[in-house]
């Protein structure tokens, strides 16, 4: 008995291990990499676009200083929106939306190579005191930007991983 059930998982085991054997990953592709850390991104304007380039050069892991090969320009609409209101009609839950249209440029010639549209959107809850509620909503800015270029990032490597290598 213990030998057929032994023979059985060996079976299944191997079965289920020749399944995987065309899987590249994401990143394991020629250029992905390289093609990452070579993209500048240039803040837009206000916090949220400081934020987001922020977030965006640690995920690229662009090298300042180094030559880019492609700009990347952001436009960030941020919308804040009461979703929980108290018993005294004041609001203390909101929703925050971050819509970034985004152009990926080349650096040389200023062509467009890639665009989108990435949307995220968070909430936070707001408190009666002035302090915590500004350190709530930034708190919230800071998670939809990371979330935002997250997303980007992972758009940008499935475009550079189509691509044909250079």
């Amino acid at each position: 008995m213990k030998r057929t059930l032994a023979a059985a998982v060996l079976a299944f085991s191997t079965i289920t291990l020749t399944a995987c054997a065309g899987f590249t990953p994401l990143y394991g592709r020629a250029g992905v990499e390289s093609g990452l850390s070579s993209i500048e991104t240039v803040a837009a304007e206000g916090r949220g676009g400081y934020l987001l380039r922020e977030q965006l050069d640690d995920a690229l892991a662009h090298r300042q200083g180094s030559p880019a090969a492609y700009k990347l320009y952001l436009s960030v609409n941020e919308q804040r929106f009461a979703r929980g209101v108290r018993l005294d009609n004041v609001a203390n839950r909101f929703e925050l939306r971050m819509s970034v249209d985004w152009r990926l440029l080349g650096a040389k010639n200023g062509a467009e190579v890639h665009k989108g549209r990435t949307d995220v959107s968070v909430t936070y809850d707001s408190a009666d005191q002035p302090y915590a509620a500004i350190a709530a909503q930034q708190d919230g800015q800071e998670r939809a930007a990371a979330e935002a270029a997250r997303k980007i990032q992972l758009d940008l490597a499935t475009w550079l991983a189509g691509k044909k290598p250079a």
